[in-house]
């Protein structure tokens, strides 16, 4: 994973290790609410790339592993370098992740 260069990514950094519970939402992403609020940036990408990690709001990390477009804003950050097959390995329902240095 390539994170952005950023105050979200580097105060993300600082809670690592994360395992989350993810939940499904929309047959794109997958969520979670953090405990603690991120610094946010939103804006609105427009196109959202498989393997996007963004921040909706100040606390909900959304990994998304399909691409589509959307007008929703966010706070980038970052994204999974090889998002090949990551639909299939995250499946079609909740999801354990695990987020690492």
């Amino acid at each position: 994973m390539t994170l952005a260069d950023n105050e979200s990514a580097r105060r993300l950094v600082d809670l690592l290790p994360l395992t989350l519970d993810m939940s499904e939402l929309n047959g794109n992403e997958k969520f979670f609410y953090l405990d603690t609020e991120l610094p946010a940036d939103p804006y609105r990408p427009g196109q959202i790339n498989a393997g996007d990690l963004m921040l909706y709001g100040d606390s909900c990390l959304v990994l998304f592993y399909e691409s589509f477009t959307s007008g929703y804003s966010y706070t980038r950050l970052g994204s999974v370098d090889n998002p090949a097959g990551l639909g299939q390995a995250l499946g079609g329902g909740g999801v354990e992740v695990t987020f690492a240095r």
